[in-house]
C-alpha cells in the first residue's frame, strides 16, 4: 500500500469531498467525516501490531520537524530552522530560564511521494519555533513561539489553495500546538510540554486555561477528529537504569469541551536514529480496514536525515 494512494478518509477530513464522494461547498467539512478514525482509535491497544510499510527519504532541508496537517494529497509540515540554539541561564533573567536563540520558522508543503512543493516562512523576532499544526477544512493553523517556556507566541493560518498567510492573534506564553474545533470555532492549544491547555474564542481572546491531568506523554502534535475531539501524539523522556534515556511514545484521544482524556495508547516503534516515531510530526488516517500513522521523527542533521515513515495496522 503506497503513500501515493488516494486516501478517502484523509480527503474527507480536508473537506475536499463529501462522504458520498460528491463535492462540498469550498471549505465546508462533513460533520461525520472523522467518526471512522475515532472508532478505530478506540480499538487500538498495546498489543496492536504495526508494520512499517514505507520509508521515504526527504531530500530537502527539513531542519527540526514539529507537526503534520493532511490536506488531500499534500502534507503540511511545520519545522524550525535553528541558527543559534537557546542557552540556559544560571539564574532566571526577566522571567526566562534561557536565551532566546535565533532561527527561522517554516511550513514545508510536500506531496505523498516526499517531493517539496512549497516553503513558507513564518514568525517574527524571537518567535521562530512552529509547533503542532491542524487543518480545519479551510485553513492550516500554525503557532509560532519563542523557543523557551513562559514566553510568547503568534498563531497564524495558511490558505492551502493560495499559500497566503494571515496572523490571527498573539498570546503571552509558549504555544506548542493548536487545533480548531470545527463545531464551536474555538482554538485549542497546549503550552510548553503540554502541561497546560488553552482555549481561545474565534477572535483569539483567552477563554480558559487548565492544567493537563495526564502525565503519560507530552503532546507534540494534535489534530481535530470527529465532533469536538482531538487526537494528540507525543513523547516522554524517561531515565533508564544505565543512565540513558528511553523515549516513551504515545497517542491520546481528548474531548475538547473540557480537555478530558477519553482514551490513550502507547506507540513503541522507533526511527533509524533511535527516536520514538511519535516524537514530533504525526498524522493518522483510515483506509478500508487499515489504520495508517505517518511520522517524521528524525531531524535533517541526524543519521540518514528526515524520513517520512508510514506504519499500518489492521483494525
Amino acid at each position: 500500500m503506497r503513500l501515493a494512494a488516494l486516501v478517502t478518509v484523509s480527503l474527507l477530513a480536508a473537506g475536499l469531498v463529501s462522504s458520498s464522494a460528491g463535492p462540498l461547498a469550498a471549505g465546508v467539512a462533513d460533520r461525520h467525516v472523522d467518526e471512522p478514525l475515532t472508532r478505530t482509535f478506540r480499538q487500538l491497544d498495546r498489543d496492536t501490531e504495526w508494520e512499517l510499510t514505507e520509508r521515504i527519504a526527504l531530500d530537502f532541508p527539513t531542519h527540526h520537524p514539529q507537526g503534520f496537517a493532511l490536506v488531500g494529497r499534500r502534507i503540511f509540515m511545520s519545522t524550525v530552522e535553528i541558527i543559534k540554539a537557546p542557552v540556559p541561564y544560571d539564574e532566571p533573567r526577566d522571567g526566562y530560564d534561557r536565551s532566546p536563540g535565533k532561527g527561522v520558522g517554516h511550513v514545508l508543503v510536500l506531496n505523498r511521494e516526499g517531493r517539496l512543493l512549497k516553503d513558507i516562512e513564518l514568525g517574527r523576532g524571537h518567535m521562530y519555533h512552529p509547533g503542532g499544526i491542524d487543518f480545519d477544512g479551510r485553513r492550516v493553523w500554525v503557532p509560532v513561539a519563542q523557543y523557551r517556556p513562559d514566553s510568547r507566541a503568534i498563531v497564524y493560518t495558511i490558505d492551502p489553495r493560495t499559500y497566503g498567510v494571515q496572523q490571527r492573534f498573539q498570546y503571552a506564553d509558549h504555544v506548542g500546538g493548536v487545533v480548531r474545533d470545527r463545531v464551536t470555532g474555538r482554538i485549542h492549544g497546549v503550552s510548553w510540554g503540554s502541561r497546560d491547555f488553552f482555549r481561545w474564542g474565534v477572535g483569539g481572546k483567552l477563554q480558559d486555561a487548565t492544567a493537563n491531568s495526564s502525565h503519560f506523554v507530552d503532546y507534540q502534535d494534535c489534530a481535530y477528529v470527529d465532533r469536538g475531539k482531538q487526537i494528540c501524539s507525543g513523547v516522554a523522556e524517561l531515565p533508564t537504569a544505565g543512565d540513558g534515556i528511553y523515549e516513551l511514545g504515545g497517542l491520546a484521544l481528548l474531548r475538547l469541551r473540557d480537555d478530558s482524556l477519553r482514551y490513550e495508547v502507547p506507540f513503541p516503534y522507533f526511527s533509524a536514529s533511535g527516536h520514538v516515531a511519535t516524537r514530533n510530526p504525526v498524522a493518522l488516517e483510515v483506509e478500508g480496514d487499515t489504520v495508517r500513522l505517518l511520522a517524521a521523527p528524525d531531524d535533517g542533521d541526524e543519521g540518514d536525515g528526515t524520513e517520512l515513515l508510514a506504519y499500518e495496522a489492521l483494525r
